[in-house]
């Protein structure tokens, strides 16, 4: 047996930081990451990692702690996420589109030791941080006056940590998502479901045969972390153009300049790009488009693969399964309109109300089980049981099979709102507007739109005797939300429709909104 192979065992075969240095150890040292005109090298990141992982030991950081990192995107994520995992500890990836009272509750609820964060953010991260004990390592500088802040550079002057020991089904990651109702709830991840995910990514990769890819999305968000734990897998050297957030106008820019191949992109980004007048720019470099975190509207593939000259490669998953439950096999065997086929570790069944498995091509709830299958939800083992039935995940989609096995995704069965590849919760937007003096009731919906997939929509009912126009509730909630959340439109109505129970009846509310 080779010392790689005793190393491997000793850390678990599975473990996410050992798949970061098996990855530099086969490709060497070489220009990985581009990032607002400089490179940055494997060896790089690996060493700064090494040397963060030995910061986090020295402040106290423990294996299974919890450490949030809230950044936009920049080179310091990439060796944030390995350094966290070398300590053995978990990743808390968190969207820097939050509240203060939003990033309080997960901070509160993941009992995060530190944060790292973007120096722009630090005022979003103290204000959310009061009354917690847990340290601010800023990247960049320390505005004055911030208590419990040290500069992240100050983690890279202690020496190399070796990879800390963690079994497969160890937490790796806490990704906070809301469901369909309540506040956010922490979806736990072990190093195996992420590696076998990030596999199962690579290997559609490996079937484009592209070396110059462009990363526009958030590696917060679940979709951009499997998109680099899938470059982990990678035995090519393939290099990365990142986006410090989207933009489209760069995004085509950085396309025709660099002679980028593929991206990956959620539906809402190809709507922005597609409203440019994209044919000014030498795009011929571009093959395929990676599209996930939002249904894909026909009209918009349709124009995007006759306007940009593109493949485009859809696949599906939740966060609870590690983000990919499904891809298309290869560029050569991609079906149009359908997410592909169940990853290798995922087995996947249509099943009708009463839990039986429906025939190829009827419909039914998308179940799934195998290995990215969540550990759970963090702290709510009531949740848990509803959501994981006898090992099987019900993700509260409705999908089919067709004969030869593809999967399609047909709606939800659940209320959540997809806007622009950001999970809405009707809940958080209709407990935003009650506190509105005047608000009595309130429902929220999604309706269909183009450069989103999905906008979100309030219906109210005020108390009798006050007042409030719909503009003014917009700005409330607008204060109150996520700048994704907020409602782009509030009807004030008479009564919020209810079902005989008493409960929202919503698809009252749709045929409302949507007539």
């Amino acid at each position: 047996m080779s010392s790689t192979e005793v190393a491997a065992m000793e850390v678990g075969k599975h473990n996410l930081a050992r798949l970061a240095e098996e990855h530099y150890e086969r490709v060497g040292d070489f220009d990985m990451l581009w990032f607002e005109g400089a490179w940055h090298t494997t060896g790089e990141i690996h060493g700064r990692a090494a040397r963060v992982a030995g910061g986090l030991r020295r402040m106290g950081i423990e294996p299974g702690d919890r450490v949030v990192v809230l950044m936009m995107n920049t080179p310091e994520v990439f060796v944030s996420y390995q350094a966290i995992w070398r300590a053995g500890a978990v990743v808390t990836p968190v969207i820097f589109l939050q509240t203060e009272p939003e990033l309080h509750h997960i901070l509160e609820n993941s009992g995060a030791k530190a944060v790292i964060v973007s120096d722009l953010l630090v005022p979003l991260a103290a204000g959310a941080a009061q009354g917690l004990d847990l340290q601010l390592l800023v990247v960049g500088d320390v505005p004055e006056g911030v208590e419990n802040a040290i500069p992240y550079a100050d983690l890279e002057t202690a020496d190399p940590l070796p990879i800390e020991p963690r079994a497969d089904q160890d937490l790796a990651a806490l990704l906070y998502t809301g469901g369909t109702t309540g506040r956010a709830k922490g979806v736990m991840l072990s190093h195996h479901g992420l590696w076998e995910s990030g596999r199962g990514v690579e290997a559609i990769a490996r079937s484009i045969d592209a070396t110059r890819t462009l990363l526009p999305l958030p590696l917060s968000h679940a979709f951009g972390l499997i998109v680099t734990i899938a470059g982990l897998h990678s035995d090519r050297r393939i290099a990365s153009f990142m986006q410090r957030w989207f933009d489209a106008r760069n995004w085509l820019e950085l396309v025709q300049e660099f002679k980028i191949e593929s991206s990956s992109v959620v539906p809402s980004m190809l709507q922005m790009i597609l409203e440019l007048p994209y044919a000014d720019y030498d795009l011929s470099s571009l093959t395929s488009c990676g599209s996930g975190a939002a249904p894909l509207l026909p009209a918009v593939r349709e124009e995007a693969e006759r306007g940009l000259g593109i493949v485009l490669l859809e696949g599906y998953g939740c966060t609870e399964s590690s983000a990919v439950i499904s891809t298309p096999p290869s560029v050569e065997e991609n079906r149009p309109g359908s997410v592909g086929k169940p990853l290798p570790q995922h087995e996947v069944a249509i099943l009708d109300p009463l839990g039986n498995p429906v025939p190829a091509g009827e419909e039914g709830e998308i179940c799934v089980r195998g290995d990215g299958i969540m550990l759970g939800y963090w702290n709510d083992p009531e949740q848990t049981d509803r959501t994981v039935v006898d090992g099987w995940l019900h993700t509260g989609d409705v999908g089919r099979f067709d004969e030869d096995g593809y999967l399609y995704v047909v709606d939800r069965l659940k209320d959540l709102i997809i806007r622009g590849g950001f999970n809405v919760f009707p809940r958080d937007v209709e407990d935003a507007l009650l506190e509105h003096d005047a608000v009595a009731s309130a429902a929220v919906v999604g309706v269909p739109d183009e450069a989103k997939g999905e906008e979100v929509v309030a219906v109210v009912a005020l108390h009798p005797g006050h007042t409030a126009d719909p503009e003014e509730l917009v700005e409330f909630a607008k204060a109150r939300l996520a700048k994704y959340k907020y409602p782009r439109e509030v009807r004030i109505v008479d009564a919020v429709p209810l079902t005989s129970v008493g409960k929202t009846d919503r698809k009252a509310v749709r045929s409302l909104v949507r007539g």
